[in-house]
């Protein structure tokens, strides 16, 4: 029950059924369609065990109507009991039209006695180990005794909830009465409105649900309000760390650049804590803007953190960012410091020493940087790149680490970095107490990408392609999913396409890179790889951001199926960034199945239709859902269990324009609300 989620009555009172079974009447076999799940009655005429052609249990009854046969393949002695001869039974099941006439494989029975159910009964999400009994029951008893008092308030206008010619001459439904119709709707209810959530009753609660949503993010909100933040306002000193590095810069900035480097200026200048989502397409340039931001912090006489997600892309940014700064603020006595978990104790150590005195200006690391044993003089800005790929936990874990200076140490202003761009819907819903920033166009210079899905049994032709490719002086990748074999999937490894790659290239440099090898070894793979020494890298997706080699034109991404529709984006973004002509190509594969699943076939097609990140985003949301498309059910977030973004806008509308005038004129429905709904997760949302 815990691993569910079910902890308090109210869990589960909302621990709504995934579908419904009918067992309120009985069908007489002789009217029972093929294809159809039915409910049926009848006597045992026989039941036997058969050898042939396999081992099995065949049971046939009779209602006076017709016979229908009984197949069990997998059977207890206790249950081939229970279906003696002349027992009356009542049997559900799929019904099947077999060579002698109707029957179900592996239906449901018990003993035919006792009256029928009046209302459908509920199928519920579960574990293996927990049985739908107990849960009907557990959830039943809930019911009786959860308080569910109304929390919205008389005076506030009615979510636009679609009536369906619903039979009964009423409007909105109570919530009471929504949670024990859905638990137990009547037979004669719409099969179709309650799998598509159109119900009245589903209604009220996706509009309550989104209400506590947009409550908890008022609430963030108002309470960031009150927070204090350093005013880092921008220097106009021609000498500033800002105004040298835009004049150092060997290239100029876009004209979308300025403006979000204008957007967080003024939020850094102000003494609420900044809380801005910097989100642009692969390549748009979204560093430079974190750089010019830090050195708006510095110039102020603060410190900045940048918490990436992996090794590999802080080493990246580290080395992009000490080619930037580092002759800058040499001269100014500063330096930047770099702390991820794999370094030297001795240089480590040195690193804590500069963060604490104030000499590191601007931290760049992992998730090393939010350890206790990390102590900063003055954070004035925390930046995290790649934001989806942290948990919750861990994106408060940086906000709040001036806390560790003592409790009047300001908080820090944040900027999280994406470059899965977030659809409209999701920013509105999700987003409430963020600001967004948008980098809509790429630098000049960058060659369009062609894209193709290709099958795996074309291998050889790939392999080819890309032995054109090294001859002509380019540079490739090759990624799979896997680092070595799996049992459980079938799919090729790094480690043997390596060795298939060695063997088909010969005399060409095949470097290989995943997240296992030490730390050093990576960095010398990725410094070959750079400095063009290696010709093809295999990889796994640890090259999936940041990774910058401009030579590079092939990128083979081999079980793409596999695969999610922005992260293939961001792989992809790994070439066309220079001028030779780039391509992506989609290795697939059929599987034992001999076919793609739908989704699979949705996130290839999408691909090769659009490289528009924003788009791809948007079609990635409605395959996925927002909890795998944000990041965030790993780690604890409160995701939308019953509203629908696309399908549910004109509630969510409903719900933005409600929350603020509910928290002012009622603050105490407000929390009881959000505690119902939210519970300790609300905190999740402020990260």
């Amino acid at each position: 029950m815990v691993r569910l989620g079910l902890v308090r009555d109210i869990d589960l009172a909302l621990h709504l059924p995934l579908r419904y079974e009918d067992e309120t009447r009985i069908v007489p076999i002789r009217n029972a369609r093929e294809g159809e799940v039915a409910q049926i009655e009848g006597t045992v005429l026989s039941c036997e065990v058969q050898l042939h052609p396999r081992r099995q249990l065949v049971v046939v009854i009779d209602d006076g109507t017709g016979r229908c046969e009984l197949r069990f393949f997998s059977f207890y002695p206790s249950q081939q009991k229970a279906m003696a001869v002349g027992e009356r039974l009542r049997v559900r099941g799929e019904v099947r039209g077999g060579f002698w006439g109707r029957q179900m494989v592996h239906p449901a029975f018990r003993k035919a006695e006792g009256l029928l159910p009046t209302a459908l009964t509920p199928v519920y999400p579960a574990s293996a180990q927990l049985p739908q009994a107990y849960l009907r029951r557990a959830i039943a008893t809930a019911l009786t005794r959860v308080p569910l008092d109304e929390t919205l308030p008389a005076d506030l206008p009615p979510p636009p909830v679609q009536l369906h010619h619903e039979s009964r001459p009423k409007g909105l439904w109570n919530l009471r009465e929504s949670l024990l119709f859905l638990h137990h709707p009547t037979p004669e209810v719409s099969l179709a409105q309650l799998e598509d959530r159109t119900h009245p009753a589903w209604q009220r609660l996706k509009a309550e649900e989104l209400l506590a949503q947009q409550l908890s993010q008022c609430m963030a909100r108002a309470q960031r309000a009150r927070l204090r933040a350093p005013v880092l306002a921008p220097s106009q000193a021609a000498d500033s760390l800002h105004a040298q590095l835009l004049a150092t810069l060997p290239f100029t900035l876009t004209a979308a650049q300025r403006r979000v480097s204008r957007e967080i200026a003024r939020d850094l200048a102000r003494a609420q804590p900044m809380h801005r989502l910097l989100q642009g397409d692969v390549g748009a340039g979204k560093t430079v803007v974190a750089a010019l931001a830090a050195c708006v912090a510095i110039d102020a006489g603060w410190q900045c953190a940048l918490m990436v997600p992996t090794e590999i892309l802080a080493g990246q940014h580290f080395a992009r960012l000490v080619q930037w700064l580092a002759p800058l603020l040499d001269a100014r006595g500063q330096c930047v410091a770099w702390l991820v978990g794999g370094q030297k104790k001795k240089e480590r150590e040195q690193m804590l020493v500069r963060i604490a005195s104030g000499e590191a200006a601007l931290v760049v690391g992992t998730h090393a940087v939010i350890q206790q044993t990390v102590r900063f003089a003055r954070l004035g800005l925390a930046i995290i790149d790649e934001q989806h790929r942290f948990g919750v936990a861990q994106r408060l874990a940086l906000r709040q680490k001036p806390a560790d200076a003592g409790e009047d140490a300001p908080e820090p202003h944040l900027l999280m970095m994406t470059a899965t761009p977030i659809p409209r819907t999701l920013a509105m819903s999700y987003y409430a107490d963020l600001d967004v920033s948008t980098i809509d166009e790429l630098p000049p210079g960058r060659t369009p990408i062609v894209t193709r899905v290709i099958a795996d049994s074309r291998r050889d032709e790939v392999i080819a392609r890309m032995a054109d490719q090294v001859r002509e002086g380019r540079q490739t990748y090759w990624v799979c999913p896997l680092i070595e074999e799996s049992e459980q999937l079938d799919l090729r490894n790094a480690t043997a396409t390596h060795a298939e790659l060695c063997e088909a290239l010969p005399g060409v440099a095949v470097g290989l890179l995943h997240s296992r090898m030490p730390a050093a070894e990576k960095q010398a793979v990725m410094q070959g790889f750079k400095a063009g020494q290696i010709a093809v890298l295999v990889s796994t997706t640890v090259i999936e951001v940041g990774v910058d080699v401009p030579n590079a034109s092939l990128m083979v991404i081999e079980h793409a199926e596999r695969f999610g529709l922005s992260q293939l984006h961001q792989l992809r973004g790994r070439v066309g960034r220079g001028a030779p002509a780039s391509a992506c190509v989609l290795l697939f594969s059929m599987g034992d199945s001999g076919h793609l699943g739908e989704n699979a076939r949705e996130r290839l097609k999408a691909m090769a239709q659009t490289h528009d990140g924003f788009e791809i985003a948007r079609r990635d949301l409605e395959i996925r859902g927002p909890g795998e498309f944000l990041g965030a059910r790993q780690s604890g977030d409160a995701m939308l269990r019953f509203a629908d973004l696309e399908m549910d806008g004109a509630l969510l509308q409903w719900a933005r324009a409600a929350a603020p005038w509910m928290l002012e004129r009622h603050p105490r429905l407000a929390g009881q609300h959000i505690e119902r709904w939210l519970g300790g997760r609300a905190q999740f949302l402020k990260a």
